[in-house]
């Protein structure tokens, strides 16, 4: 089943995050689309995950030792992260 992580992270600028993306290097197994954006109070990342497997095993495996080495052994807190199980999927076909 396809899940969605909506990430608060322990940084608060898109450039911040361009540096923890080219750190990571190889796009994460499983990852389907990633969207990033900023709010009013920081920036999120939306994900869309094969499975909740995947984006368990990269938080642990990947996103930790990177954030780690981009932010310092103790980032200002923890990502946040919302994770919601998809049931209903929506995707615009071409017209024509």
């Amino acid at each position: 089943m396809q899940w969605i992580a909506v990430a608060t992270p322990p940084f608060s600028s898109i450039e911040q995050f361009d540096q923890v993306i080219s750190t990571l290097g190889q796009e994460p197994e499983g990852l389907e689309a990633r969207y990033v954006g900023s709010a009013g109070d920081g920036i999120r990342v939306v994900t869309l995950w094969e499975s909740r497997e995947h984006a368990d095993r990269f938080f642990a495996e990947r996103l930790g030792p990177v954030l780690a080495k981009v932010l310092g052994p103790d980032p200002a807190g923890k990502p946040e992260v919302l994770g919601i199980d998809v049931a209903r999927v929506y995707t615009r076909q071409p017209v024509g």
